[in-house]
């Protein structure tokens, strides 16, 4: 049994030994020398921003478009493995698991939180006064904009477009597929290329995401216990929560992904719904409908705000990290998104991966960013948690101390976080050993066990050196989370706009096809 897991047989050795040697040294080096690394880091990182950001803008909208063109062409007909094609999952499950791959680490930790630094610090260059209405509703309308639309368009573009080159055009179990629409089997040329380049992505994504977790689930064991944030409770935190993430990775999809992401989302909507009903209730409602009026009137506008010069700085702290942290996970997670999308049209998949995630994740940023901004009208007891330093992740907890069995909630949104951040890796981690293993095919889905536990733990460490001497004297780490996004989301950004090319020649194509 033992040789059997650890065979090297099933190993992609030109894809995994490549990214593995990098992630590793990266590894090592922030575990030796955290403050060189990060030091290294904060350089790698300006240089990102203040070259790119007018490009992370201008592609992050384009995609979208391209996504709207492709779901009202003939293209949108088409059905993901052909016509016969019978779909692996039910429309809940499908939807559950595509909401806890996708949004669900993200929204539990920055829905709280980031809607207060908008408020207290909006763009110099939009002359908002800071901590009035007219700031509340810029904060709800920019939190709509940061997750719902463009993100998920990014992702549903890539999944797409490797659904329709591994299933459709019979490519391989790698990255090369999400370029057989543009290029045809000549794309399978750069698979190793691809797959490298999209490894260090998500491991920087799913570094800086888990990163976020490990904040809000310290922040939970500080408000309900006496144990305060510290590098020993990150790692300890940081190990149970990888335990588990390769324990179901290693499940497979119809075991522990698919029973998680069910039961995650249940939870989700349980939480959000009795923060609605024992919150400002009408406040709340009142706030996110003038937030949902800004975000539609002013969504071109502020899509493009990197381009401004008074607000460059800004939306490098926001927007653009926003747009490259979704970038470094998308490649990777196009693979598992586009994997279980067999069987359904693609303006299913456009539905399912687009419109439902985003409208999901306007209800609940309007709940709880809503009660954070309701919140702090009125008081700055949450900002004063931010202002002076303290744990990110503890805001959402604060804020549930103004409510009724507060420490019922607490408990829930913990164990609801614990497995939002399971749910969100398991799947990629299946999907990133997926690629670096040969022998993948729609048969035979699940890679060898050994591969996902060794993701697993690279991931971890990361993530721990990042909060824990990601942001120098800051002690929220925010820091070190920007910093990996950015620097994975570079290089999938220029994937991505090869891949924009391809679904656009596939648009092309079948309109032909249907007027011919």
């Amino acid at each position: 049994m033992y040789i059997e897991l650890m065979s090297l047989s099933r190993l992609r050795k030109a894809v995994f030994i490549p990214s593995f040697a990098i992630v590793a040294f990266a590894a090592v080096y922030s575990l030796v020398q955290p403050s060189a690394f990060v030091a290294t880091m904060q350089k790698l990182n300006a240089i990102i921003l203040n070259t790119f950001d007018w490009l992370f803008s201008s592609a992050a909208l384009f995609f979208l478009l391209i996504v709207v063109v492709l779901y009202f062409s003939p293209a949108g007909r088409v059905r993901v493995g052909g016509s016969k094609a019978k779909p692996q999952l039910t429309k809940f499950r499908w939807f559950a698991i595509t909401l806890s791959t996708t949004i669900a680490s993200g929204i539990l930790f920055w829905g709280p939180m980031e809607p207060l630094y908008h408020y207290h610090q909006p763009p110099p260059g939009l002359h908002i006064t800071p901590a009035t209405p007219e700031a509340a509703d810029f904060a709800m309308s920019t939190m709509f904009m940061h997750w719902s639309f463009i993100p998920y368009g990014i992702y549903t573009l890539a999944a797409v477009a490797f659904a329709i080159g591994y299933y459709n055009l019979k490519g391989p179990f790698g990255l090369s597929s999400l370029l057989r629409p543009l290029a045809g089997v000549k794309a399978d040329k750069l698979g190793n290329i691809l797959n490298v380049l999209a490894l260090f992505a998500l491991v920087a994504g799913m570094a800086a995401s888990l990163g976020a977790g490990i904040l809000v689930l310290s922040g939970g064991v500080t408000q309900l216990t006496s144990i305060r944030s510290s590098p020993l409770l990150f790692g300890v935190i940081t190990i149970l929560v990888v335990l588990a993430f390769t324990i179901s990775a290693t499940s497979g999809l119809q075991k522990g992904i698919r029973i998680l992401s069910t039961w995650n989302v249940r939870i989700f909507i349980l939480i959000a719904g009795a923060m609605l009903l024992l919150g400002p209730t009408t406040e709340i409602l009142r706030l996110t409908g003038r937030g949902v009026s800004e975000f539609i009137t002013t969504f071109p506008e502020r899509s493009m705000i990197g381009f401004s010069s008074e607000n460059r700085e800004w939306a490098g702290d926001w927007t653009i990290f926003y747009w490259a942290n979704w970038l470094a996970w998308t490649p990777i997670t196009a693979v598992f998104l586009g994997r279980i999308s067999q069987g359904r049209t693609i303006r299913e998949v456009i539905r399912f991966n687009l419109l439902y995630p985003s409208l999901f994740g306007i209800l609940w940023m309007g709940i709880f960013s809503g009660s954070a901004l309701v919140s702090a009208s009125g008081s700055d007891t949450l900002w004063n948690i931010l202002d002076s330093g303290g744990n990110a992740g503890e805001i959402i907890f604060a804020l549930f101390e103004l409510l009724p069995i507060a420490q019922v909630l607490s408990v829930i949104y913990l164990i609801t976080s614990f497995l939002s951040y399971v749910t969100a890796a398991d799947s990629n981690t299946s999907a990133m050993s997926g690629i670096s293993s040969t022998g993948i095919s729609p048969q035979n889905q699940e890679p060898p066990k050994w591969i996902q536990v060794t993701w697993g733990a690279l991931i971890g460490i990361i993530a721990w050196v990042m909060i824990s001497f990601g942001g120098g004297e800051d002690a929220t780490g925010l820091d070190g989370i920007r910093m990996l996004s950015n620097l994975g989301g570079l290089p999938s950004l220029f994937t991505m706009i090869a891949v924009s090319i391809g679904i656009v020649f596939f648009i092309i194509r079948n309109k032909k096809r249907a007027t011919e």
